[in-house]
């Protein structure tokens, strides 16, 4: 590795007191370890903020995911959305479809892997982004906010369609689309269809606007099946429905013995 490259490393790490000394020590077989080392350590405290500050929740990995349930999910589009080509031209994504369908475990691993790359991510539901920005006292504290929500890479809005809206929480989210509109992406899931977003946000004016901004560069994905949630929980009763059958039948088997006996 020749001493240029180690010089732009250290650079760009701005080791500012290793750099004002680069002529003594350029030559020293320490330099490489200790700019490595550096580098190593800001990846991992990087990722770990990114982490900590994206808020996902707890989530199974798309390796889990049970392509063979839904009636109708587009594994391929999927797929190609975990490369993040779509981060590059701010392309927004919606996952639609009704609940239990696996949308919040998608978004959770599209939202994990842009972390992995280094894109600042941030997850969140549609009732506690709009409440926490509906709260705020002035238009200082709210425009501080506002910037919370549209400065990260990859904004994750979910489980929009779980409840109804003001005009004014109306108003907040259309601020928040319009702001990062053809700058940065969004990702939406939900359970209604876009026809049906005026029963989400009743009389208010902004609606056509507001999808309008979202849809216009973007990928859908419409997932049709039934409840993954439902599916599990009728598969751990029967389970556990045949504990007991198997269980009940070693106790006849052990009275049995002992009335033999």
């Amino acid at each position: 590795m020749t001493t240029d490259h180690l010089l732009q490393r250290a650079t760009a790490l701005k080791l500012y007191g290793v750099l004002s000394h680069w002529e003594e020590i350029s030559q020293e077989s320490w330099l490489k370890q200790l700019i490595t080392w550096e580098e190593s350590e800001r990846t991992q405290r990087g990722l770990e903020r990114r982490i900590q500050n994206a808020h996902l929740y707890k989530f199974k990995s798309l390796s889990e995911f049970d392509w063979s349930w839904p009636k109708k999910c587009n594994r391929e589009v999927v797929e190609e959305l975990m490369q993040l080509a779509f981060l590059d031209d701010a392309t927004n994504i919606i996952l639609c479809g009704p609940n239990g369908v696996g949308k919040t475990m998608l978004a959770c691993n599209i939202a994990h892997q842009a972390v992995l790359h280094g894109h600042a991510v941030l997850f969140t539901t549609a009732g506690k982004m709009l409440n926490d920005l509906a709260s705020q006292d002035g238009d200082n504290a709210l425009r501080r906010r506002i910037k919370h929500y549209t400065q990260p890479s990859l904004l994750c809005i979910d489980e929009l369609g779980q409840l109804s809206y003001s005009n004014r929480h109306a108003d907040l989210l259309f601020e928040i689309i319009a702001q990062r509109y053809e700058k940065k992406s969004t990702l939406i899931t939900t359970n209604k269809t876009f026809s049906e977003w005026n029963t989400l946000f009743p009389n208010a004016g902004c609606v056509v606007s507001l999808i309008d901004r979202l849809v216009h560069n973007s990928e859908i994905i419409n997932i049709e099946g039934d409840s993954f949630r439902f599916k599990e929980s009728k598969e751990r009763s029967l389970k556990r429905e045949r504990s007991r059958t198997k269980n009940k039948g070693r106790s006849k088997i052990k009275c049995e013995e002992k009335d033999n006996v």
